[in-house]
């Protein structure tokens, strides 16, 4: 037996308005979407859900990480492996990426279920995350959202557990992206649905019923995938999903977030969730999935996560159309990125433990921390003597700032930071906050960021964020 041991969702702060998009002025309490800004992306949305998810939890215990993303910036060099290092995992963890459907989050689920169900892992992180364009105008920019969720999965100490799923595949082109290409593509709205999606998500979710001779009133919590919030209502009618067991797909809120989409609504679903209620969860893309979860007691001693309610309830408008175009890249520029290498990649791996796992020094003799990595402790001056320590989970404080001007970014002045972490100071960017809002002192966590994108491929390390209260 297999199930969901923790969950962690991740949701960017800024909405674009639909009244933006529309070329006017962000209206409070208007429908609106989810978008990743220009240092965000499906690697280090992904990172900051699974962060959510192993809260309280010992990460030395996670034997693996699966990586859903239809969005992942690299065709070739596997995100399950940097979303592992960023995360400071065992160097044994066995990591795999998972992609080419929207399905692609629960395939991951499904995996991880299947390895820890067959005693090959005892526990593993699924991370299912996308950032995935529409061209601008189209109904597709209004309908797609960005984020990630993150689920931990196991054998003991579950808050729901597997109890059986159905899926099949089928080969249509209703839904799709070529090499090269920067946004999605869709065939005519009404063969999208009436051919693919509807019959699809209809089947998936019938199948599992049939199998476990069980119907749809039988679940207390009912999450399903859809392309729009009229499709979707659609399919809950099909289904004859009671409106009170159905989970909101959010749309006008946070959009369709790709194979992040379906993971996300399973979050909700689990954070509305009490002992002995089922969750039925159906997703689809080329075919469909469903499986069904039985909660256990455990889901009440778990402590507080930070999944929708807690991402959804803090928000940023962006203020124009064009600085979404421009945190995007969908601007002209008069000078395209270059096709230079970039960073080097021996100092990218000289530093890996400074930059993508986040990581001070402590020194033994005196232990006082330093970031980053010397020879020479700063305090007792004791040589080649320490123990490598994460900064990422823990608080710092601004000690002082800067306002940058010519660093490229879409909604100047960038803020630059020395903070302090329980005595180590680090040099970093402060995001998610105006310019009139920072102070020395005040308290920062810290996510996982693109700090630039040289060479054609993008640059990770830390930035800090206001201390969520």
């Amino acid at each position: 037996m297999a199930g969901i041991v923790s969950y962690g969702a991740y949701i960017p702060p800024t909405r674009l308005g639909f009244s933006v998009i529309g070329g006017g002025s962000p209206k409070e309490g208007g429908p609106e979407r989810a978008v990743a800004w220009n240092d965000e992306d499906a690697v280090t949305m992904g990172v900051s859900a699974a962060v959510n998810s192993l809260r309280g939890f010992d990460r030395t215990s996670v034997d693996g990480v699966l990586f859903a993303s239809t969005t992942y910036p690299f065709k070739e060099k596997q995100g399950a492996a940097l979303i592992a290092k960023a995360l400071d995992l065992r160097r044994d963890v066995r990591t795999a990426d998972i992609s080419g459907s929207l399905r692609a989050g629960t395939d991951a689920l499904r995996a991880a279920f299947d390895s820890v169900a067959a005693g090959s892992a005892k526990r593993v992180l699924v991370v299912a995350s996308d950032a995935r364009l529409g061209a601008p105008g189209s109904g597709l920019e209004r309908n797609f959202g960005d984020g990630a969720a993150a689920f931990l999965v196991g054998a003991a100490d579950t808050i729901a557990d597997e109890q059986g799923s159905f899926a099949f595949a089928e080969e249509v082109v209703d839904v799709w992206r070529t090499e090269g290409d920067a946004f999605v593509h869709t065939w005519e709205e009404r063969f999208v649905v009436q051919q693919g999606y509807t019959p699809g998500i209809v089947e998936a979710v019938s199948g599992l019923l049939a199998k476990l001779e069980l119907e749809a009133s039988s679940f207390h919590h009912v999450a399903l995938y859809g392309p729009d919030a009229r499709s979707h209502a659609g399919a809950a009618r099909a289904l004859k999903v009671d409106g009170d067991a159905l989970v909101a797909p959010l749309f006008g809120r946070l959009g369709n977030a790709g194979v992040a989409f379906a993971p996300l609504l399973l979050v909700a679903a689990l954070e509305a969730a009490k002992p002995g209620e089922r969750i039925l969860l159906a997703n689809y893309g080329d075919g469909g999935e469903a499986t069904a979860f039985s909660v256990g007691a455990h889901i009440e001693k778990l402590e507080p996560r930070r999944g929708l309610a807690f991402n959804l309830g803090r928000r940023r408008s962006v203020a124009s159309y064009g600085k979404y175009l421009k945190a995007r890249n969908l601007d002209a520029t008069e000078y395209d990125a270059g096709t230079n290498q970039g960073l080097s990649a021996t100092i990218h791996f000289r530093e890996r433990e400074d930059e993508i796992a986040f990581k001070a020094q402590k020194c033994a003799a005196c232990g006082s921390l330093q970031f980053p990595a010397q020879r020479v402790c700063e305090s007792c001056y004791a040589k080649d003597d320490f123990e490598l320590v994460r900064l990422s989970d823990k608080i710092g404080a601004v000690v002082t700032f800067t306002f940058d001007f010519f660093f490229p970014t879409p909604d100047p002045p960038t803020i630059v930071t020395i903070t302090d972490v329980e005595g180590a100071r680090v040099h970093l960017q402060l995001v998610n906050i105006s310019a009139e809002e920072v102070r020395p002192g005040m308290p920062v966590e810290f996510e996982f960021r693109r700090i630039h994108q040289v060479g054609g491929r993008p640059n990770y390390y830390w930035k800090g964020v206001p201390r969520a209260e």
